[in-house]
């Protein structure tokens, strides 16, 4: 398990930080280089590795808990989209399941390694049997439904955009079937943020709909979040 999550230091935390310039090979893209030289100056990539978590996106679940207190101890918590694992690790941590309370069961399409503490499941989400199989691992109503899926892009915008909405329907409404009253649903949105009819829904099912960009998310990234808090207990337009 990952050493309980704290806030990664400032960039330049106190002492002189050194950028670190990649050699392009000679198999290497441009494109490549430039990622991995982004990834090796990354202060939030050198947290993950000093603090145990398996990716920088574990940083980005926890800015967003420390500003709407989403997550706590003896929550029931769904990660979809979990791979590698640092959301579902943060979650753990936050509600510590075991002994009768709480659990944290996280689904990707890709094979990751099990996270101590959680149910990990590998699996299609949009698959048919997917709901029914995190449901039977939760073993009752979800207090929160996390996702930050994102589907394939394609490098057309309007293309991607629609794709992503569509990834974060699916993801609402399977969270409209599970989340117990008062449950709250976190999902990946990208720039231009959640269209009418679906942040329409979000209104109508949450006390609470806000959107937000943790500092973890790179600045050039269009990514940011919907956090929708107070679910009313009952299905819209469904």
């Amino acid at each position: 398990m990952a050493k309980k999550p704290t806030k990664p230091a400032a960039p330049g935390g106190g002492s002189r930080q050194l950028t670190q310039r990649v050699l392009t090979a000679k198999r290497r893209t441009l494109s490549s280089t430039l990622w991995l030289q982004r990834q090796l100056n990354d202060p939030y990539v050198q947290d993950a590795k000093r603090l145990g978590f398996r990716s920088r996106a574990a940083f980005k679940l926890i800015q967003l808990d420390e500003r709407f207190h989403f997550l706590k101890v003896g929550q029931k918590v769904v990660d979809l989209g979990a791979a590698p694992g640092g959301w579902t690790q943060v979650a753990v941590d936050k509600v510590k399941p075991g002994k009768g309370r709480g659990a944290v069961v996280g689904m990707d399409i890709l094979e990751w390694d099990a996270v101590p503490g959680a149910v990990t499941l590998q699996g299609d989400f949009l698959a048919e049997d997917a709901p029914e199989r995190l449901k039977q691992a939760l073993g009752g109503p979800a207090d929160v439904v996390l996702s930050d899926m994102a589907a394939p892009t394609t490098g057309h915008p309007s293309t991607d955009h629609i794709r992503i909405i569509a990834m974060v329907e699916v993801a609402l409404e399977f969270a409209l079937e599970v989340l117990s009253p008062g449950g709250v649903f976190v999902a990946k949105v990208f720039q231009g943020g959640t269209e009418k009819t679906l942040l329409d829904t979000l209104k109508k099912s949450f006390t609470s709909v806000r959107h937000a960009k943790p500092p973890a998310s790179r600045q050039q990234s269009a990514e940011t979040y919907v956090v929708a808090m107070g679910f009313r207990g009952e299905r819209v337009g469904g």
